[in-house]
């Protein structure tokens, strides 16, 4: 099996050499590791032997596009964050369950600790946290997941291609739930798994964001839009949508310090009002 690491990055480059760095200490080393940036500022030091580094237009799902096509001769492509560290099992663990299961389209791991859900951790904790993480009990453990997560998610190449799959680039920028989009839609050809053994840590870099007005619009204009479309349920969307909406709203007047709270819940309201007029759209944020 061939597999390609595919990262999409975008203004840090100091975050992507150490994530480099950890894709070098692969047990199983990818058989291609494949960086998109958009201006050379977003690559600046960085340098990995035998990585390919690629250019597209601004925006998650044009330059994870720019991988899928990049990554011809390879069976799977495993897309993590340029902040994620995968352990050193995480890309033996990968292939061994892919192998195992011939029906499995998508794969994402454990992560040991997410900072995306929190004040972010620095690569120094992120480092310590996979040290001390205790490996599974059963390293090829996995069980059915509702969507790929896409700080860490491996596609089978063979059932994109056949079904001409694509992220969808109606999704500017940061491109709220195109992870969800994506591996739903995949998951109508094979089976989601999340990997017990296959485990790394998020950071949860909070430079390269978008801001919160626009995240905000996001929170709500596509989950709506996902599920018009079929690939999100509506008994997914509303609450999603809802619920950001809630703790926007609750936490506004005493945000966390990482977190603009305010902006979110002017972007939230912002959507519910052109949902209303009739004119909400994903790419509206290009206009906030």
């Amino acid at each position: 099996m061939r597999i390609a690491v595919g990262i999409a990055t975008r203004g840090r480059a100091a975050v992507l050499a150490e994530t480099l760095a950890e894709i070098g200490r692969q047990r199983r080393a990818p058989d291609r590791v494949i960086v998109c940036h958009v201006v050379p500022e977003d690559v600046a030091g960085v340098t990995m032997p035998g990585a390919e580094f690629i250019t597209a237009p601004a925006g998650l799902p044009r330059q994870r596009n720019a991988i899928l096509d990049a990554a011809g001769d390879c069976d799977a492509v495993l897309f993590l964050d340029d902040d994620f560290l995968p352990a050193p099992d995480y890309l033996a663990v990968t292939e061994a369950v892919l192998e195992a299961r011939p029906d499995a389209a998508v794969t994402d791991g454990a992560v040991v600790a997410d900072g995306a859900k929190g004040p972010g951790l620095s690569v120094a904790e992120g480092r310590a946290l996979l040290a001390a993480d205790r490996p599974a009990p059963d390293p090829l453990a996995c069980a059915p997941h509702f969507n790929g997560y896409g700080c860490n998610m491996a596609v089978r190449m063979a059932p994109v291609r056949a079904h001409d799959l694509r992220f969808d680039e109606a999704l500017p920028l940061y491109a709220w739930y195109e992870d969800i989009d994506f591996t739903r839609r995949l998951g109508r050809h094979g089976a989601i798994l999340r990997l017990q053994g296959a485990r790394g840590v998020h950071l949860g870099v909070k430079s390269g964001r978008v801001p919160g007005r626009r995240l905000g619009y996001s929170q709500v204009a596509n989950p709506i839009y996902l599920a018009r479309k079929g690939s999100f349920p509506w008994s997914h969307a509303l609450p999603s949508a809802l619920r950001h909406l809630a703790m926007n709203a609750a936490r506004a007047a005493w945000p966390e310090p990482h977190v603009d709270r305010a902006g979110r819940l002017r972007g939230n309201l912002l959507a519910l009002g052109d949902l209303l007029r009739g004119r909400a759209s994903p790419d509206r944020i290009l206009e906030l």
